[in-house]
């Protein structure tokens, strides 16, 4: 008599067939629910995968070399409007193309990524979707050697085999800081994203770029960490109104970091636009909810979410067929949080 499994082991068609006293075929056969199966020996199948401790639904036709027609997706959080977005655009497809989703957060825990990818690729789901991850290194090139099919969001790849889909950050960060300085800032302060994701370095890539080309001086304290949470975007700018000659315009590296900073101006008695301008990056449905409405670079979060799951699904079909990564543009959108500087 089997043990139940504990989770630690992956259990497989050969532990099954042991367990049930049949032949491996015969367990492909039930667990793909396949016609022609005597009923007792369906029976004794059914009843070795529970006492091992495997569920015959999708993950079993997984299990046996089929399909689960279930995408796996890989999120840091679930809170901001940005991961809403691509989620929306993923679900959107998923259903045109009747697949289902299975979703995974790390909560920004860099280490949850790995354990998660683990048990997808176990046979969990036919695929993987993987929005702004943090730690790919420890996970990318498992997936590579087993070839295992997955399409990264808002990450450009280090392989250039990978299928990303991305959106012109740095040319986003670049359109924002042309604005703002043709509208006459020089002073212009920054707060980035997590730099350890292409976006984030993409994005402070494009600031400095910007002042560079326009023969203005890259100040280190006008720059500040952060993480693309409201909070840092807060502390951010409670530093930037910290400096002797503050800054005349904040430039947050997304629209949730921008609402903190917000209220860091807002708790300092001054008044955005006239006494300090604002830009977010992303254009959450949000921004256009905030007092006074957020100047921001356009990303077009769902149709990230829908192409990338297009390419997956592709990949999952013909796995021989010839895809290319994506680059999608972005927008700037000019609303009453930023405004000349005379």
């Amino acid at each position: 008599m089997g043990q139940p499994n504990d989770g630690l082991k992956d259990i497989t068609i050969i532990d099954i067939a042991q367990e049930a006293g049949v032949s491996y075929s015969m367990v492909s056969r039930v667990v793909n629910n396949k016609e022609h199966v005597k009923p007792e020996k369906r029976e004794r199948v059914l009843q070795a995968m529970a006492r091992l401790g495997y569920v015959a639904n999708q993950q079993a036709r997984s299990l046996a070399g089929g399909r689960s027609n279930v995408i796996g997706l890989l999120v840091r959080d679930l809170t901001t409007g940005y991961t809403g977005e691509i989620i929306r655009g993923i679900d959107l497809e998923l259903t045109a193309q009747q697949y289902d989703l299975m979703l995974y957060t790390t909560h920004n825990r860099k280490t949850r990524e790995m354990v998660h990818v683990t048990s997808i690729v176990r046979g969990l789901a036919d695929g993987l979707l993987i929005i702004l991850p943090t730690q790919p290194e420890s996970y990318i090139n498992t997936l590579r050697q087993r070839n295992y099919p997955f399409v990264l969001i808002d990450y450009q790849g280090q392989d250039t085999e990978d299928l990303t889909v991305v959106s012109a950050n740095q040319q986003g960060a670049y359109q924002a800081m042309q604005y703002l300085i043709e509208a006459g800032h020089r002073r212009i302060g920054f707060i980035t994203g997590t730099l350890e994701t292409s976006a984030g370095t993409e994005r402070l890539a494009g600031y400095k770029v910007a002042l560079a080309n326009y023969g203005l001086p890259i100040d280190p304290t006008l720059i500040q960490g952060g993480d693309f949470l409201q909070p840092s975007g807060y502390q951010g700018a409670q530093k930037l109104l910290d400096l002797e000659v503050p800054p005349s315009v904040i430039f947050a590296s997304n629209d949730v970091q921008a609402f903190g900073v917000m209220e860091a101006v807002r708790d300092r008695g001054l008044r955005i636009p006239q006494d300090m301008s604002i830009v977010g990056f992303d254009d959450i449905p949000q921004a256009t909810q905030v007092h006074p409405p957020l100047t921001t670079i356009q990303q077009p979060l769902e149709d990230m979410g829908r192409v990338a799951t297009r390419l997956l699904i592709q990949r999952l079909q013909d796995p021989h067929v010839s895809l290319a990564s994506v680059v999608l543009s972005t927008k700037l959108v000019i609303r009453q949080s930023s405004g000349l500087f005379i």
